[in-house]
């Protein structure tokens, strides 16, 4: 198999195994080419991709626009609070004069679950998904396995535990897809509040205690306390939160294993990591921002090859 079954990358729930074995090949062969002298293949010269986010980013969008110009492809950037969103016109309105400038491929943040599925059935172009609301963040969840895989070797038969907010995290539901089909175990642990009711259907344990958590499994995700999408007040403090679930090393240190630590960023240190923890031997946090780019090249690349 040298293509994947989709014509775009909407959510992890939406390809095969397959596909992302797939990815992670193409990615290993990319992560190559980041460590030449000279970063760039002309693999995309001939496409065009507009990067449309409605929604604040630095990360996900500095990754896919450095995966875009490595594959020398040419970029047009789109930021809601600069343009005619503000003035009232609609999202396909927007995508549609976009792709009038002849654009093939869209990559596109937005905070309402489903938009970049609903752009899929309206327009032609191949369509990435990197954040919509609090559903899927399919990149973020294949670089986390992809950072994994090369850590540890494999994917299949490794514990995995995701600490923090499940409830508004787009991470966490990728992720789960994702380590699941490449035949991982997961398990979620935070304050109840903030664990979605019946997650348990999705095949995953649940977990009030993080030292529990921590000592269950081989690698630890620990995700951020989304204050931006929390409406109500889930947990007293933050300083609360991070007594009775943030990790430090001293936990760490208890343990009877060497675990792994990733966060898909931005840290806020203090609160569900201390420093101690994210610049500490375990951590691969600054591997997974590295491995974004190649994982972003590599998904960009397949869907360009994609003649569905």
């Amino acid at each position: 198999m040298s293509q994947l079954s989709t014509k775009h990358l909407l959510g992890i729930k939406d390809i095969t195994a397959n596909d992302i074995q797939l990815i992670f090949e193409t990615a290993d062969n990319f992560k190559e080419v980041l460590n030449r002298p000279i970063k760039k293949v002309p693999s995309l010269r001939d496409i065009t991709i507009a990067n449309i986010f409605f929604e604040n980013s630095t990360r996900t969008r500095l990754s896919f626009e450095l995966a875009e110009k490595r594959l020398s492809a040419d970029v047009v950037n789109f930021s809601s609070s600069t343009s005619s969103v503000k003035k009232g016109e609609t999202l396909i309105d927007t995508v549609n004069n976009i792709l009038s400038m002849k654009v093939d491929m869209v990559v596109m943040r937005h905070s309402s679950p489903g938009a970049p599925h609903f752009l899929a059935r309206n327009i032609s172009a191949n369509i990435v998904n990197a954040g919509d609301g609090t559903h899927e963040h399919p990149t973020q969840a294949l670089l986390d396995a992809f950072s994994i895989r090369e850590k540890l070797g494999d994917v299949a038969g490794k514990k995995v535990a995701i600490i923090g907010d499940i409830l508004h995290s787009r991470v966490a539901l990728s992720n789960i897809f994702c380590l699941q089909k490449l035949g991982a175990e997961v398990m979620v642990c935070g304050p109840t509040t903030l664990i979605p009711k019946h997650i348990e259907s999705l095949g995953v344990k649940v977990e009030q205690d993080v030292r529990k958590a921590l000592q269950w499994c081989d690698v630890a995700n620990v995700l951020r306390i989304q204050l931006e999408r929390q409406q109500i007040k889930y947990f007293p403090s933050l300083r609360e939160y991070s007594l009775y679930f943030g990790v430090n090393k001293k936990m760490l240190d208890q343990l009877d294993k060497e675990i792994v630590i990733m966060h898909p960023g931005p840290i806020n240190r203090g609160v569900e990591l201390n420093s101690d923890v994210a610049d500490s031997e375990h951590s691969i946090i600054l591997q997974q921002v590295e491995n974004g780019v190649a994982i972003r090249m590599a998904v960009l690349y397949l869907l360009a090859g994609s003649k569905h």
